[in-house]
């Protein structure tokens, strides 16, 4: 499976924008969740990161997006971060088709934010490095077959 950014969708209700993108990304949810949610993973792609606490209320610190903390925290699957000078950003993971994942973001903010097209450049590299498997912190090596039959001397 290769990677494919769904077309930007915005919204707005009065002061507040809201910005949506889905996202299909090759790999498993598993080995996804460290590129939205560590420090390495998110600066391979988005930003560096000054500091990210990853639990509910944790302090995060994304360069260029601001600082603020963890609003939203479900392990391998929702990463959220309340950014004071950018708003709220969030990265919900789903099961997607062929072993891969599907990456539901959503940006809300007040006044000018990060524009669409710096979203749609950050997630084609996002994409990329998916596609390269390059290996990511927090990725969990795949768990080896169980043998069909006991080993010699293996008690059963």
């Amino acid at each position: 499976m290769s990677g494919s950014i769904a077309q930007g969708t915005s919204q707005t209700h009065g002061n507040t924008h809201i910005l949506h993108f889905v996202v299909r990304l090759p790999g498993r949810m598993e080995d996804v969740w460290p590129a939205v949610a560590s420090p390495e993973g998110l600066g391979e792609w988005c930003t560096a990161v000054d500091a990210l606490e990853p639990r509910l209320g944790g302090a995060v610190g994304l360069r260029g997006l601001g600082g603020g903390q963890v609003t939203a925290w479900d392990v391998d699957r929702v990463a959220e971060y309340t950014l004071e000078a950018c708003g709220r950003i969030r990265f919900h993971l789903e099961r997607g088709e062929d072993q891969g994942s599907v990456l539901r973001f959503t940006h809300e903010f007040q006044g000018e934010g990060v524009p669409e097209s710096d979203w749609r450049t950050r997630f084609e590299r996002l994409i990329e490095v998916m596609e390269s498997g390059r290996p990511r912190p927090g990725r969990r090596p795949p768990e080896p077959p169980e043998p069909a039959e006991p080993l010699p001397g293996q008690f059963t």
